[in-house]
């Protein structure tokens, strides 16, 4: 959390915005976004995709080289 906490401010502030503004592109208040950037560990991952990408930046899931059974059914 503490390392993404810092991306998630850089990133923002890299594009010259304020919580506000970033705010009203995603459809959140300057106060959740606020908390989004203070705690991003109990955020919901759709909040913080919604900003990275907002922000113009991505995101990425990897798996590890041995995917566990469950992972690999369906």
């Amino acid at each position: 959390p503490e390392q993404l906490r810092a991306v998630l401010r850089a990133l923002r502030k890299t594009r010259r915005l304020n919580q506000t503004e970033l705010g009203g592109l995603i459809g959140v208040s300057q106060r959740r976004l606020a908390t989004i950037e203070n705690k991003p560990g109990v955020t919901a991952f759709d909040q913080i995709a919604r900003i990275v990408l907002a922000l113009g930046g991505h995101l990425a899931v990897e798996l590890p080289e041995e995917t566990p059974d469950a992972l690999a059914e369906d």
